[in-house]
């Protein structure tokens, strides 16, 4: 039988009394800190997702009285040639530049992680794209490709590569948007390469130098294998970005010439916001939303499952 009265027994209900106080103090705190994020992400993503999901069971419009019309537009969707142009142009884009901008973000960190001569400046260079302006980028390279003036155009066909009407021409237009979101997204893919080469440790690559291990083999055997999560990130957020595309092929083309760079945020542009349809249009945002998140769920699969095979 215990002896409440024992002083030993009394300090100790008095510690685990202020623990469990001070816990649920701490607990308290944390969640006033998370409410004003917990506000934001709620008002401006959550239920605005939510809210399209129901505007895709309508007719809405921005004119007039919207009606409960079911999945009649995503049944719509199956037979709609445009939808499929659109859905096939953003494969073809996130398909090209997204093993692109990631092979070339990990040569340059691989580059840049070295000790070379004014290897700090030669990251700036690489990562000032991202934090410019894609409109502003995009304004740039139109000019850079134009058939008559650009700068670039002239290079190439000094090589004997012509690139016909540079934007205008239905085979050259999408390379082009292409080139420009992987020369944007590189830099911004390589600084997350560095951190992840600056997190494995000195001692693994010392100890493959002793042993004799080249440069490939220690590529192969210690650094890409420790590198698993952070290339499972880089390739998750890459692929995001590739069907999110919209800046530079508004810009450069504004999906054309002949729809052939629309893409699918492209076609919920043109469709929401130029011709009302903001029914339709919700409804192919949600097939984008469904066909992202279940890429990055195989991705994270994939990637999950080399971590447990080791």
């Amino acid at each position: 039988m215990v002896d409440l009265a024992h002083p030993a027994h009394a300090v100790r209900t008095r510690r685990s009394f202020w623990s469990r106080s001070s816990g649920l103090n701490r607990t308290r705190t944390a969640y006033a800190f998370l409410v004003p994020s917990l506000l934001i992400l709620g008002v401006f993503v959550i239920w605005p997702m939510i809210d399209a999901m129901v505007t895709s069971f309508t007719d809405s419009s921005i004119i007039g009285a919207s009606h409960w019309v079911g999945i009649a537009n995503y049944s719509k969707l199956v037979g709609d040639a445009a939808f499929l142009n659109a859905l096939r142009n953003t494969a073809y884009y996130a398909v090209v530049t997204t093993p692109v901008s990631i092979v070339l973000a990990l040569g340059a960190a691989l580059l840049l992680n070295q000790h070379i001569p004014a290897r700090g400046f030669f990251r700036a260079v690489i990562f000032l794209p991202f934090v410019v302006s894609l409109s502003i980028i995009s304004i740039a390279w139109t000019f850079l490709l134009d058939p008559d003036i650009g700068l670039v155009t002239n290079w190439l066909s000094m090589i004997g590569l012509h690139t016909g009407n540079g934007v205008r021409d239905p085979f050259w237009a999408m390379p082009a948007v292409m080139l420009v979101g992987i020369w944007r997204n590189v830099g911004f893919f390589m600084v997350m390469y560095l951190a992840g080469l600056q997190s494995i440790p000195r001692e693994l690559i010392d100890a493959s130098q002793i042993d004799g291990a080249t440069s490939l083999q220690r590529f192969r055997h210690i650094t890409w294998p420790l590198l698993a999560n952070t290339t499972m990130f880089v390739c998750i957020v890459a692929a995001i970005f590739a069907f999110q595309a919209f800046d530079q092929i508004y810009v450069m083309t504004n999906g054309g010439p002949f729809f052939a760079t629309e893409t699918l945020v492209m076609q919920i542009y043109r469709i929401g916001f130029m011709q009302f349809q903001m029914g339709y249009a919700s409804a192919i945002s949600w097939v984008l939303v469904l066909i992202v998140l279940a890429l990055s769920l195989l991705q994270m699969w994939y990637f999950n499952r080399r971590l447990v095979r080791g």
